[in-house]
């Protein structure tokens, strides 16, 4: 998993609330297992809307996505995380988040950050003409304009984000111990 540190540049402004990742990924694009195809579906129903934000040349290989309240709310479809990352967007900032679409973006290296209905509504704004930079260890979202939104995080996912560790890479930071025990459970049990 990449690691997530700073993420800075231009924001897709959809301001929308209740995107459900029937949305963020239509079901007929659920048939396959593989995360690679799936940006084309990302977005599907937005996207024949004339003048949507996702087809908008200035925001086109935004990094960041500015979402309403309850964004990732229904059924729990990893798919939507990885149509997100694959459009090449590395965090979402939202008034709130569905519980399952967090942990399903946070296991993909997605950041979603969390700030008061105010602060998103201003990033709303200055998303339309400037770039935002994010701040992942310093947890702050900042704009040209002296703006600084301080958020909060679980300090285990931060860690995580800022070390670039998916499950896996956590069991193999361990690789030694797991290495050690394995071989003193090959000496004292050599049948097992």
């Amino acid at each position: 998993m990449k690691a997530v540190k700073i993420v800075e540049g231009r924001a897709y402004p959809l301001g929308e609330s209740n995107i459900d990742t029937d949305i963020i990924i239509p079901a007929h694009y659920l048939k396959t297992t593989d995360r690679k195809g799936l940006a084309k579906g990302a977005f599907e129903t937005i996207r024949t809307k004339e003048g949507n934000v996702f087809d908008n040349p200035e925001y086109k290989g935004a990094p960041i996505l500015i979402a309403g309240d309850n964004f990732g709310c229904g059924s729990s479809r990893e798919h939507a995380a990885w149509a997100i990352k694959e459009m090449g967007i590395e965090a979402v900032i939202a008034p709130r988040f569905s519980d399952i679409f967090s942990g399903n973006a946070f296991k993909n290296g997605l950041l979603t950050v969390v700030l008061p209905e105010a602060d998103v509504e201003r990033l709303l704004e200055v998303a339309k003409t400037d770039p935002i930079t994010l701040d992942l260890e310093n947890q702050v979202v900042t704009t040209p304009f002296q703006d600084r939104f301080h958020f909060d995080i679980d300090p285990f996912r931060k860690r995580c984000l800022l070390e670039g560790l998916d499950e896996i890479g956590l069991t193999l930071k361990d690789q030694d111990k797991i290495s050690q025990y394995e071989d003193v459970l090959a000496s004292d049990r050599p049948w097992v």
